[in-house]
């Protein structure tokens, strides 16, 4: 069995910016994910979004960022080990041992978990409806913008999925309409002045009551859960984006300490266990933030720390790439 000397749990931008980093640096790298295709919360949620907070991009549809991503991660030849859920980690020999469901065993020196938010599945309304139309008229992710063009639309959240994409599909959309239970968002406060002045009917303190429709999304009530009062909508489709049920208890399982939804790390970037690190918005410090620039500087110090760890003479910080002898 090969012996890795990192391997990288999470195939999400941080992973996969970790996996070339450590390419970079000389190690044997491999990257396991849970899902089919790589790049995390970027093609699996929100492929058509734009990111706006990324170095060196004014603005960059997701899926091309990841697709970018994993073309810079793959650069070291970095083995991809795709639609594989990691179950275990245990120490073995001074090696760690990486049980998963198909494989079986993976072999490496040290681990770098760059799990997102973790395992998580969007929370949903407690309202009755055919959940055979999810995925056509009722949407917790959004793959395909053209399925919106010309629709009535309702989204319902007040977070930045979605207040952005009522901003997106309001050049798109015949009409869109957001509810949010509260008058406070948790989005972007200059996306959120950007939603104001677009064609969209904001309704704060409006909630869903029930979705209309024989196979299909027909309309909507919604009520004001300060008077009661309700409203009918005609509707061609429905996003829901209230946040995620999050369940890290693996990783407790693990033997990894957490603060609260997170794994704690220091300034290396160091978890309590030997040779695992943490990066990207699964791991807490008392500087965090849960960016994605962020993210790929913390996969880069860690990666920088796992090498001091697998050999003690080697430097953490080797100088800057424009000043090494690369041949990629």
């Amino acid at each position: 069995m090969d012996l890795y000397d990192i391997t990288i749990i999470g195939g999400g931008p941080t992973g996969l910016f970790g996996s070339f980093y450590a390419g970079l640096r000389g190690l044997k790298t491999k990257v396991i994910d849970v899902l089919p295709e790589l790049g995390g919360q970027l093609t699996a949620l929100y492929p058509e979004k734009y990111v706006y907070d990324v170095a060196g991009h004014p603005k960059i549809l997701a899926k091309d960022l990841a697709k970018a991503l994993a073309t810079q991660a793959q650069l070291f030849k970095a083995s991809m080990v795709l639609g594989e859920k990691v179950l275990n980690i245990e120490r073995v020999d001074d090696q760690w041992k990486i049980s998963t469901d198909i494989s079986g065993e993976h072999r490496s020196k040290s681990i770098l978990l760059a799990l997102g938010a973790g395992a998580c599945v969007p929370k949903k309304l407690d309202v009755d409806y055919d959940h055979g139309m999810e995925g056509e008229y009722i949407f917790y992710a959004v793959k395909n913008k053209e399925k919106f063009r010309d629709k009535n639309v309702l989204i319902i959240g007040g977070g930045d999925s979605a207040v952005d994409w009522a901003n997106e599909f309001s050049l798109l959309a015949k009409n869109v309409t957001l509810i949010h239970r509260r008058d406070q968002f948790r989005a972007v406060q200059t996306s959120v002045e950007e939603m104001k002045r677009n064609h969209i009917d904001i309704k704060t303190f409006y909630e869903l009551k029930d979705i209309q429709g024989d196979g299909k999304v027909e309309g909507a009530t919604i009520f004001d859960n300060r008077t009661g009062k309700e409203e009918h909508l005609d509707l061609d489709a429905i996003i829901i984006n209230i946040g995620f049920v999050i369940n890290l208890d693996f990783l407790k399982a693990w033997g990894l300490k957490m603060d609260v939804n997170a794994i704690t790390v220091n300034e290396k970037m160091e978890t309590n266990l030997p040779g695992v690190y943490a990066a990207g918005d699964i791991c807490t410090h008392p500087a965090k933030l849960k960016l994605i620039a962020t993210g790929a500087a913390e996969a880069a110090t860690a990666v920088n720390f796992a090498v001091t760890y697998i050999n003690p003479t080697a430097k953490a910080f080797p100088g800057h790439s424009s000043n090494l002898n690369l041949s990629i």
